[in-house]
């Protein structure tokens, strides 16, 4: 049985490093960025983000000052055994927002959505948001995700219908556009992990853009050939844009395009697009059935399609 403090220490330590380290693969992919930026502008905002990047988890403090939404998936063995069950589970991850928020690895953001009360401590109804997926076996694993405002509900995610006669080319031209219109909203900050879902209803498409963009690591491709392609060419279009960090101009605009998608009804295909903030926070611990506890380095949550 995993003991219930043991996920409550777990989801904080989650939080701690998802806001103060930086995973290998965002930096690997901010170096070479740097070794090919030609603009000197551009370059020298690409290796002050990475230099930002290395004091923060020197200093122990939040890579950058909107800790954004508190965002929890957990990938759960089939066997696997919580004391106290899923209802104890949520809420030991809910006390470790709350000692987060304490220490200053959060900032108090989260509000109710039309009176703004704030509870001080970023708990409120459907926050922390938790998604689950399930798996062979008897351990669990906890990967927090922080989702910044900008990147979220500032002109950072969009949606639209397009026609199966449009196929591969009505998805790019979204894709493209969406980028487009999320950067002159100056609503996210390049160069970002753009997410896109393919198909499933409206919440099932946004929900695949949002995980590709915040779980999938920088230089992964999907497994299926033909979406791997439209993920590289969708890279290289963007990126030939120019926009550049903090859209001052460059070659670097996206960290990478991911692409996942669902089943979708013959009527339309419903696409969506997630930008996740150029430092990608995220933090995955594995949870034995002792309880005892190892670091992931990726949340392979995509691993078992």
């Amino acid at each position: 049985m995993i003991p219930i403090k043991v996920i409550e220490e777990a989801a904080f330590q989650t939080i701690r490093r998802g806001a103060t380290v930086i995973s290998d693969d965002v930096r690997g992919a901010f170096a070479r960025a740097i070794d090919m930026e030609l603009s000197p502008i551009a370059k020298k905002g690409l290796e002050d983000t990475y230099k930002s990047m290395g004091l923060a988890e020197l200093r122990d403090k939040p890579a950058c000052p909107d800790t954004g939404w508190p965002i929890f998936y957990i990938k759960m063995g089939n066997e696997a055994v919580v004391e106290g069950g899923f209802m104890a589970l949520e809420e030991a991850v809910r006390n470790a927002v709350r000692r987060a928020t304490k220490a200053g690895y959060l900032r108090a953001t989260m509000k109710h959505p039309l009176t703004g009360y704030d509870p001080g401590d970023n708990i409120g109804p459907n926050i922390p948001d938790f998604t689950y997926t399930f798996v062979p076996g008897d351990r669990m694993e906890i990967t927090y995700v922080a989702k910044g405002g900008g990147s979220e509900c500032f002109g950072g995610t969009r949606q639209r219908v397009v026609a199966f006669a449009d196929g591969m080319a009505g998805i790019k031209k979204f894709v493209i556009d969406s980028f487009i219109s999320s950067t002159k909203a100056g609503a996210i900050c390049p160069p970002n992990i753009l997410g896109v879902g393919v198909g499933g209803t409206a919440n099932v498409a946004a929900n695949l853009a949002k995980e590709a963009a915040c779980l999938r690591k920088i230089g992964s491709h999907h497994p299926e050939p033909e979406i791997a392609r439209m993920e590289e060419e969708l890279t290289d279009a963007i990126n030939s844009l120019g926009v550049g960090i903090m859209g001052s101009g460059g070659r670097t605009s996206v960290l990478a395009v991911n692409i996942e998608y669902a089943y979708t009804h013959i009527a339309g295909i419903v696409c969506a697009t997630s930008s996740n903030c150029m430092v990608a926070r995220r933090a995955t611990i594995r949870i034995l059935a002792d309880g005892e506890t190892e670091i992931r380095t990726d949340p392979d949550w995509f691993g078992g399609r």
